[in-house]
């Protein structure tokens, strides 16, 4: 797909990928990659390594016949990397650059690839023609090695993860379906993906809002035109884990509906305190679909019953990975029924504090309410 002239979309779209980095991804995701054509042609990342021949039918169609002399590899991680063997045994004069970090993690993904390379580092260019790429480490957002690069003549940033979404149902661009869908699919993939780095968010940020930028290539989903400055804003105040005081998020699962009840009595008590409560019941939502609520949420109320002196699996599950995530700033509240010991409250309460929240005095019911 061309993007502007000279600059073109060669990714592709995973329509069946369910799972990504542990959370759910129900309409799938893409794997951008981006071919820059100019005295010197240019690739911009690779794909993952199952949709290998799609990808290089995508470059091969703009290409006709010519070669690709530079590839900047913005992150090693394999949905971004894996086509590189196959790439390079195609392409094997093309010069791959990127950070130190990089060129360790495709050396130990791909022992056997043969390629050149160059380390780059911050304030390095790369000049293709009428073209000057810029490379911006952006370490831990969200791995080591991630950079992102900026084409100046275009004011193009392709992003890497950052500003990244999971929408694998075909659009291309932000203004496809407008900016309420972005906001709600970045923040899925900001909570789940980026929430504990929020520090080098605010690095990264700090860095590229020196730059005009036209147009952000994310290595995921849609490419943004016209709602940069929402996006960019979004991500400022996520990254100061900044949170809504009137937003309560009740998570819970039961097992004979009394849990349930204390979760609808929690919902009933704070909407009329004037709250705005959203309730996830986790035997109908995957776990991972809480973290973008979890993302605004000042106040964080868990539930569980207890089943053989612990909370239910499907609890216990959240907990961990939303610990693993680090929100910051949070009330928290555990909640659950119980019919003889009732270890299930403590645990939850236990996991609020270690996480860093603060806690009300947890809710119980023995049997019913």
């Amino acid at each position: 797909m061309k993007i502007i002239d000279n600059v073109y979309s060669v990714g592709v779209v995973d329509r069946d990928v369910r799972i990504f980095h542990g959370y759910y991804t129900p309409i799938g995701t893409t794997y951008n990659s981006f071919l820059i054509i100019d005295e010197k042609v240019t690739l911009v990342d690779f794909v993952k390594e199952k949709f290998t021949d799609e990808f290089l039918n995508n470059i091969e169609g703009i290409l006709q016949g010519r070669t690709i002399d530079y590839i900047i590899c913005n992150h090693v991680e394999p949905d971004h990397s894996g086509a590189l063997p196959r790439v390079m045994e195609k392409y094997p004069q093309a010069m791959v650059y990127g950070t130190a970090n990089c060129e360790k993690g495709l050396k130990a993904y791909y022992p056997h690839a043969k390629y050149n390379f160059t380390v780059v580092k911050l304030g390095d260019a790369l000049n293709t023609g009428k073209y000057n790429f810029k490379f911006i480490p952006m370490p831990m957002v969200h791995w080591p090695d991630s950079m992102s690069t900026y084409l100046e003549e275009e004011k193009m940033l392709f992003s890497n993860d950052a500003f990244g979404q999971h929408t694998g149902t075909g659009e291309a661009l932000d203004t496809e379906n407008g900016l309420d869908k972005l906001i709600d699919r970045a923040a899925d993939y900001y909570a789940n993906i980026v929430l504990p780095f929020g520090m080098q968010v605010t690095k990264l940020i700090q860095t590229v809002s020196d730059l005009d930028i036209k147009i952000i290539c994310p290595s995921h989903g849609v490419i943004i035109t016209k709602y940069i400055p929402e996006i960019i804003q979004k991500y400022i105040s996520w990254s100061k884990n900044e949170t809504d005081e009137k937003k309560v998020l009740i998570v819970y699962d039961t097992m004979w509906g009394t849990t349930k009840k204390l979760a609808e009595q929690l919902e009933k008590e704070y909407t009329n305190k004037g709250f705005e409560v959203e309730v996830i019941n986790l035997t109908e939502e995957h776990y991972s679909h809480a973290m973008s609520r979890v993302l605004e949420a000042k106040y964080i109320f868990v539930g569980s019953p207890t089943l053989n002196n612990n909370m239910l699996p499907s609890v216990s599950a959240f907990l961990t990975y939303m610990k693993g995530l680090k929100p910051k700033e949070r009330i928290g509240k555990a909640f659950g029924a119980y019919g003889w010991s009732g270890e299930s409250i403590s645990q939850i309460n236990e996991i609020l504090l270690s996480c860093g929240f603060e806690t009300e005095e947890p809710l119980k019911a023995l049997w019913n309410v």
